[in-house]
């Protein structure tokens, strides 16, 4: 008899700590490997989506090339959302992803100049050129051209207006576009080529001047998202959050264009 009542009150003591421990259970963390340029947009887009779920989600911002690199030797990410696609079909040829994709944004660069710099802010990029011949501009932000598509792209961009080669001495690289904002925003340069979606945050309006560099001086920038292996649920949807009316109008106040299907 006291065989059978120690054994009921084990099972009893067992039953509450499984109970418990379900009732104490936590949602799976989501982890998003996301291009520095949606630094503000996807924070805005994130703090919706765990509004409306419960669901958390944890958001590491840096270089796509970076990210890329990081993904092949075997980083625990559940979701990226690449600023340049090529990468995305290259991770989802070597089988590491669930399929190739989907586009989620088009990206934009302009020139930004801080608050006392002597160049202009001109989408053209003709004050910057007098400014050069002026011996005015001493040093010059952009993203690492080698892994940001952001900074690819300003380079193209920069080779186009013919001064790519007279500003790569005064260049200074971010590591990603979001620091090389910091760069261009802080008056530590005469200014940088930035992303528009960083440049339309509340946060950067009040440190200097943005203007868009027409999207025909350089390749698109084409931003796919594509979910890796393994990933649960919780971030599929997500994934699909991100295609949802709102979503996309939260990007489109950053600048993002939605791509056409």
């Amino acid at each position: 008899m006291a065989i059978h009542l120690l054994t009921r009150r084990t099972l009893l003591t067992l039953l509450g700590a499984c109970v418990s421990g379900v009732a104490n259970a936590q949602p799976t963390t989501i982890t998003v490997a996301a291009a520095s340029d949606l630094k503000f947009a996807l924070e805005d887009v994130a703090a919706q989506f765990e509004k409306g779920t419960g669901q958390r989600l944890r958001l590491v911002f840096g270089s796509s090339g970076n990210f890329f690199t990081q993904i092949q030797q075997g980083a625990p990410f559940h979701l990226y959302l690449s600023a340049d696609e090529a990468y995305v079909f290259k991770l989802a040829d070597a089988g590491l992803t669930t399929d190739r994709g989907r586009l989620y944004a088009l990206g934009r660069i302009g020139l930004f100049v801080p608050k006392g710099s002597p160049v202009k802010a001109d989408g053209e990029l003709k004050d910057l050129a007098r400014a050069l011949k002026a011996g005015e501009v001493h040093k010059f932000a952009i993203a690492n051209p080698d892994h940001a598509p952001y900074g690819a792209r300003a380079r193209e961009a920069l080779q186009h207006a013919g001064l790519w080669n007279a500003l790569q001495p005064r260049l200074v690289l971010g590591e990603n576009i979001s620091q090389a904002t910091q760069f261009a925003a802080s008056g530590a340069t005469q200014g940088g080529v930035i992303a528009q979606s960083l440049a339309l945050a509340p946060q950067m309006a009040a440190q200097g001047d943005f203007a868009l560099i027409p999207a025909t001086w350089h390749q698109p920038l084409a931003q796919r998202m594509v979910l890796l292996k393994n990933a649960p649920p919780a971030a599929r949807a997500f994934y699909e959050h991100l295609a949802t009316p709102a979503a996309q109008a939260t990007l489109a106040r950053y600048g993002f264009s939605r791509p056409k299907p």
